[in-house]
This record gives structure tokens, sequence and C-alpha cells, in this order.
């Protein structure tokens, strides 16, 4: 029998393997901040969920996703990328406001309408901000990517994805051309001001590391 997991279980698995929790411990104080909560609220769900056999816990030190809590994250995940990409491709929504909106939604999702959802898109892989999309059984590729302001002078990157936690951000990359699957050039990094050039589909543009935090990609050659 299949047990529906309450919204504030599926938001704190879904946190902790955003942290890393599928490989390594995450700590409490991470949780907490993912989550914006009490640290008190957080040790009580892990209480919660290790009773569960969600997580492995241990006081004083942090969680871990047990096969099964990775299995539930990760369909959590995948209903929350499925519904931006169906926001964004059927219904027209900007890229910049899909994340609060799919929130929602990824709680009300049954596993009927997901399956329809990813039919109806050509079970896609990656959602609108590139974030790859797990499988129905539960994969998900990984991909060894590097923040953009990582990168120096002179290498060539493919952006692959961008946070979508922030829209004022998402609807500045957009209108700069820094987005999935871009090709872009380091041009020149002058430290002292903390000053990335950036050579965009012909365009130089000029952002601090705070201005790019949130794009990662991977070297290509040019």
């Amino acid at each position: 029998m299949t047990v529906t997991l309450s919204p504030a279980v599926q938001d704190y698995l879904k946190a902790i393997h955003a942290l890393g929790g599928a490989e390594e411990v995450v700590s409490p104080n991470e949780i907490a901040a993912s989550l914006e909560v009490r640290a008190p609220s957080v040790t009580g769900m892990l209480k919660r969920l290790a009773k569960d056999a969600l997580i492995d816990y241990e006081s004083g030190a942090g969680a871990r996703l047990t096969a099964t809590g990775l299995a539930e994250a990760r369909r959590v995940v995948r209903r929350h990328r499925l519904a931006e990409l169906f926001l964004t491709r059927v219904l027209g929504l900007d890229w910049s406001e899909v994340d609060a909106e799919a929130e929602a939604l990824e709680h009300a999702i049954s596993p009927r309408l997901e399956a329809a959802i990813a039919a109806h898109l050509n079970e896609p892989l990656e959602d609108p901000h590139g974030h790859p999309i797990p499988s129905s059984t539960g994969e998900l590729h990984q991909r060894d990517l590097k923040r953009l302001n990582e990168f120096r002078a002179g290498e060539h990157i493919v952006i692959r994805e961008v946070a979508d936690d922030n829209s004022a951000k998402l609807r500045r990359w957009s209108a700069l051309g820094l987005t999935p699957g871009a090709r872009v050039q380091i041009l020149n990094y002058q430290e002292l001001d903390d000053l990335f050039e950036v050579s965009v589909a012909g365009t130089i543009i000029r952002l601090g590391s705070e201005g790019l935090s949130g794009i990662r990609g991977e070297a290509i050659f040019a």
C-alpha cells in the first residue's frame, strides 16, 4: 500500500536531497536555513523521519536519506520540475515565476496526473532552468558542473542550469541571454572590483560574482 506523505514531510525530504543528503550527512542547521524554520522544529521532524525509516539520523550530527527517503525525495523533485515545465511550455508563464507555483502543485499532483503531464511533455529530461528531471523510476542524471564565477579569463563555457529561487535574477539572466544552452566566454576578470566581462552571443556584459551566482556550466572547446 502506498503511503501518502504530508506536504511538510515532502518539503523536508526535498530540502535534504537538495543539500546533498543522498550522498552525505546534512546538518540540522543547513536544513533549517534551507526551509527557513527554527532549529527545534527541524530536530523534531528529523526524529519523525528517522522513525519512519526515511532518513538515518544521529542527534548532534545530521541526516542522510535512506533508500526509501531518496526515492520519495526524487518523486517530489520530479513533480516539481515537471510542473515548472508545464507552466512555462503549456501555460506560457515566465520562467521567473514558476518556482513558487510548482511548490504548491508538487504536493497535489497524483501519480496518474504526473504520468499524464510527463507524456504530454514527451518525457522531458530537464526543467525550464536546466535542472535534470528524475525519471519515473527515480534515476537522476548527475553532472559535474561549476559555477560560472569559478571560471577564468579565456575559458569557453556552455551554461547547463540556473538557480530558480530568485525571480529578479532570472529575469535579468533571460534579458542578457544567460540561459541553459547558451555558449559564453569569460573575457576578463578584474579581481580588485570583482567584475567579470563575459561574451554572450557577441555581446559583452559586465557582472560581479553575485550577479553570476546561481549559473552553472561546463567548459567546452571553442
